[in-house]
């Protein structure tokens, strides 16, 4: 779902931005930081760019697919009404 290089990169700023004193204390920070950021992210409901971008275009040829529907049966009824 989301980039682990991406989560470890943010993982290993936080553990950066500790004062030194603290992060000799909290060793292993880094890997707890990004657990709980996994943890936590996962708990959203968020999708890739790519599953995205791939549902824009589902929903952009679904929509083409419509419109022609729609003209198509306007097309129909208009036949129909001529029929009668």
């Amino acid at each position: 779902m989301l980039d682990p290089k991406k989560l470890e990169e943010i993982a290993k700023q936080i553990s950066e931005a500790v004062p030194p004193g603290v992060r000799s204390m909290a060793e292993g920070a880094e890997t707890r930081v990004k657990q709980v950021l996994q943890s936590q992210l996962s708990k959203l409901d968020l999708v890739t760019r790519e599953e995205f971008d791939i549902q824009s275009q589902v929903l952009i040829r679904t929509r083409e697919k419509l419109e022609a529907m729609e003209a198509r049966i306007t097309a129909l009824e208009a036949q129909l009404e001529e029929n009668k």
